[in-house]
């Protein structure tokens, strides 16, 4: 069951590549920074990430084009693995589906995250220095939380990998198994202890595609399709 789950592979190298970035933020924010931490001239720091946010963009596009690849080749060897006891019409029909508009519509939404690194990163050394400036937290905090700014960079791009990674396996997966004409399937957790409880309650249970779960506090959603979720959708393949 568990062929249908994410690649850790993929994770680890699009994390890889993310801390990239977040290095590449903190050594902005470092520039633009005096001894204390504080912040030299706002607007030159705001420039600076602007541009490099915007340089971003066919580095991402070229990164999230080999890991989706990847994801995507993973995801076939699971459908043909599950796929032995098919008819040989929809074994070709697998065989032939094309994911290429889902891996489109998933890079641009990737690319679109990444990019978003330096301009979040900007945004929350603002407020720490305006709260700074009008006495809402006292300098020495100030400095600390924005030579910080490069670890919780770094975190949310390890967070977007793992999310990222899972959600286009999930893509993939829903979209071979509606050209086969699946409608549904098994909600299965990466069964251990980091599990959501509210995930856990919803392993073995059988969901539509089209029709997924209402989770408290998340929304409706299906596996692997909200931030840091391992669960994936094992698909109940047609007669």
């Amino acid at each position: 069951m568990a062929k249908f789950s994410t690649t850790k592979t993929s994770e680890r190298q699009l994390a890889t590549q993310l801390r990239k970035v977040a290095r590449v933020v903190g050594s902005i924010i470092d520039v633009h920074t005096d001894d204390s931490g504080i912040i030299i001239d706002p607007e030159a720091l705001d420039a600076a990430l602007l541009a490099y946010s915007d340089a971003l963009g066919p580095w991402a596009e070229s990164v999230t084009a080999k890991i989706l690849n990847s994801i995507a080749a993973s995801n076939q060897r699971a459908w043909n693995s599950a796929a032995v006891d098919l008819s040989e019409e929809l074994r070709r029909t697998l065989n032939t589906t094309s994911v290429g508009s889902t891996a489109l519509q998933l890079q641009n939404e990737q690319v679109a995250l990444i990019k978003s690194l330096p301009i979040e990163a900007g945004e929350k050394a603002q407020i720490i220095s305006q709260q700074s400036a009008t006495g809402g937290i006292r300098a020495n905090e100030a400095a600390k939380r924005i030579l910080n700014l490069g670890n919780i960079t770094e975190n949310r791009a390890v967070l977007i990998a793992r999310t990222e990674t899972a959600k286009s396996n999930a893509a993939f997966t829903q979209a071979r198994a509606s050209s086969i004409g699946s409608t549904h399937y098994t909600w299965v957790t990466a069964g251990d202890a980091d599990v959501r409880e509210t995930h856990a309650e919803l392993d073995g249970k059988i969901f539509a595609f089209a029709n997924p779960p209402f989770i408290e506090g998340e929304g409706f959603h299906g596996p692997g399709n909200i931030w840091n979720c391992r669960c994936f959708a094992d698909p109940i393949i047609p007669n």
